[in-house]
């Protein structure tokens, strides 16, 4: 089958008048998720350098927002500065099923493509529908242990294709190009987990570079440069060279239902989505059962498998994060602030508490596991489990069948435009706050993508 004709033919026929309005509800609501992480991780350390190399050589006056700032930047580098943001707090949307993190790739090249081509509401959101599927569909594909086992981050190289697909559709390309585009992404998709050794930013980047070069495939298609039509399925193809157990019916099968936006999971803790539903376990264990972090002998956290060497091992560099990357893939680090602190948000994941040997105390009774009855319905679900045994010798046990933040057990719109508030707080004046709320919730209505970028910009 020509799977890469065939995923394009099906990205140009999308169209927002047969989208459900739960889809359209649910494009509105990563939409507005995306934002607040990204104005927040403007302020971010690693958003720094960024920000000066686009001082330094790429701010336009009429150019593209950089989101939570106040410069402006040509369209690709606003992308790439937009998409770096966004995931450098460990709060981005991720799906469960393929491992990776849709909104910093498809948003930043989506709402940098916005900036230069004619584009509406109803545009925005088929662009992200349409980039949600593509990026999805590959990572499941790929088979997400296979593909980190290769040493790949599925958000820099799915993304790249998923971005490429959202900014065609913004550009309005037909299935050539869009063909053309994938391509043309296929070439740069890139993502190497190698972070995890010593904490560095690059993790970070991958989002933003995956937009960065997903816009840039498109608009090089738009003006004829052309990519290889099967570089999904081809023998050199994406599914070929990224990893050992691709299934490439995948890409197709069950395509728009659901639609993958649907699935999305919101994080409600400032972490790698595999400590999610942990954190919870042990929120879940103290409030049961009325604990102090005191009270606590041992925590033992059932990790899934494939979350083991992200947030597990080598023990050695998990239990003695040098800096916040480290800590933010850090499961004693999660579970140690989780249980003295009650939260495990932006303010426990600091320099302070890394350095204090209160929370080192606490982080050396966390004891992580394989817990074998969590994997059967990996990765489908996310399951975890904590027992935690007091000082007096009791044990509190909990298992976590969706973590907070699944669509089986989601945040409500009000959760997530307090999430929302609570990051952008810092960025914006509660006025504009309220303005951004209400123009993404009526995003269909708006006739120039351009209002919302305007007011993003930070004064």
């Amino acid at each position: 089958m020509e799977i890469t004709r065939e995923l394009a033919r099906k990205c140009h026929d999308l169209k927002f008048d047969d989208l459900p309005d739960d889809v359209i509800d649910r494009a509105k609501y990563v939409l507005l998720d995306y934002i607040g992480v990204a104005a927040r991780g403007a302020l971010s350390e690693s958003s720094q350098p960024v920000h000066q190399l686009l001082a330094t050589f790429g701010t336009e006056a009429g150019g593209a927002v950089v989101i939570g700032t106040g410069l402006k930047a040509g369209s690709p580098y606003a992308a790439l500065a937009n998409g770096t943001a966004a995931h450098a707090i460990e709060l981005d949307d991720v799906v469960n099923s393929a491992s990776l993190h849709p909104a910093v790739t498809v948003m930043s090249a989506s709402i940098a493509a916005a900036h230069l081509f004619p584009c509406n509401g109803k545009d925005l959101i088929e662009a992200i529908v349409a980039g949600y599927e593509v990026t999805v569909k590959l990572g499941m594909a790929l088979n997400p242990t296979a593909h980190y086992a290769r040493g790949f981050h599925p958000t820099g190289t799915c993304g790249t294709l998923g971005s490429a697909v959202a900014a065609a559709k913004i550009m309005k390309l037909d299935t050539d190009k869009i063909v053309c585009a994938l391509g043309i992404a296929g070439s740069q998709a890139a993502g190497s987990m190698e972070y995890l050794s010593d904490g560095t930013f690059t993790k970070r980047f991958h989002g933003g570079w995956a937009a960065h070069s997903g816009l840039m495939a498109a608009l090089l298609a738009k003006e004829g440069f052309t990519g290889p039509a099967t570089i999904i399925e081809g023998k050199s193809g994406f599914l070929h060279s990224y990893s050992l157990e691709s299934n490439p019916e995948l890409v197709l099968k069950d395509w728009g239902n659901p639609f993958q936006v649907m699935k999305t999971s919101i994080k409600p803790h400032s972490c790698c989505r595999y400590k999610q539903g942990p954190i919870d376990g042990v929120l879940q264990v103290m409030g049961e059962n009325n604990l102090t972090s005191g009270d606590i002998d041992t925590m033992t956290i059932g990790v899934l498998k494939t979350g083991m060497s992200l947030v597990a091992t080598p023990e050695e560099k998990k239990y003695n994060p040098a800096g916040i990357v480290d800590a933010q893939f850090s499961m004693p680090f999660g579970a140690a602030v989780a249980a003295m602190y009650g939260k495990a948000t932006l303010d426990e994941y600091t320099m302070e508490n890394i350095r204090s040997p209160e929370v080192k105390s606490m982080m050396d009774r966390v004891v992580c596991t394989e817990d074998e009855s969590l994997e059967p319905e990996f990765p489908r679900k996310w399951p975890a489990s904590v027992t935690i045994k007091t000082k007096k010798g009791e044990e509190f046990s909990a298992r976590i069948e969706y973590p907070k933040g699944d669509p089986e057990n989601p945040l409500v719109w009000e959760e997530l435009i307090n999430k929302f508030r609570t990051l952008t707080s810092l960025v914006y004046q509660k006025e504009k706050i309220d303005e951004i709320v209400d123009c993404v919730r009526s995003l269909e209505q708006l006739d120039d993508v351009k209002r919302m970028e305007a007011l993003l910009a930070r004064a």
